[in-house]
This record gives C-alpha cells, sequence and structure tokens, in this order.
C-alpha cells in the first residue's frame, strides 16, 4: 500500500504516507512529490530512500478534499501513484494525475 492515511484526533488534519516502491523508480537518486498541497512544487516536497529502495514522505493535508500530485524521478521523470485513490486527465500534457482524497 502506498498511501497510508492517519486521521489526527482533533479532525483538522491527516497524515497522508507516500510510499513510492523500488520497482518504480529503481535507480532514481531523488523523488519529490509534486501536487496541489505543495503548488506544484518540484522542490518542496523530497522524498527520503529507505533502505529497501522505496522512497517515502509525510504531508499534513486538510481532511474532506481531494489532491491531484504526481512523483518526480530525478527531476527529469513523472510517474503516478500505483495505489491512487483515482486517476484524473491532467491539465498539462497527454497524462493523469494521481488523486489522495482525504
Amino acid at each position: 500500500m502506498s498511501l497510508k492515511k492517519q486521521y489526527l484526533k482533533n479532525k483538522e488534519r491527516c497524515k497522508v504516507t507516500f510510499r513510492l516502491p523500488k520497482a518504480a523508480a529503481p535507480k532514481a537518486k531523488t523523488i519529490h512529490i509534486v501536487g496541489e498541497f505543495n503548488d506544484w512544487s518540484t522542490v518542496k516536497t523530497p522524498m527520503k530512500r529507505l533502505k529497501s529502495g522505496e522512497f517515502t514522505a509525510v504531508v499534513e493535508l486538510a481532511p474532506g478534499r481531494d489532491y491531484q500530485f504526481r512523483y518526480l524521478i530525478d527531476q527529469t521523470f513523472w510517474e503516478n501513484d500505483w495505489d491512487a485513490d483515482r486517476y484524473v486527465k491532467s491539465d498539462f500534457g497527454d497524462c493523469d494525475n494521481s488523486v489522495v482524497a482525504v
């Protein structure tokens, strides 16, 4: 499972753990999450490489809405989350964006 959601007791935030498996980017040096929650910044949300070769990051999001996002690998290649809640057509290019619903 690549998207884990943990709602905080006050229900005002949800901690979402994003995880990209090693198979999605076996030779990646850096991966960033790029999405609506960080103004589509290609540098604001770096992921940490685990010993297993997977990459992970935790982002706190406001519940009650959907957020579009993608993974940027080595500032060059784009990848969707394999276990996203759903996918929507991107406004840019001929691709889909991943969606996490919180």
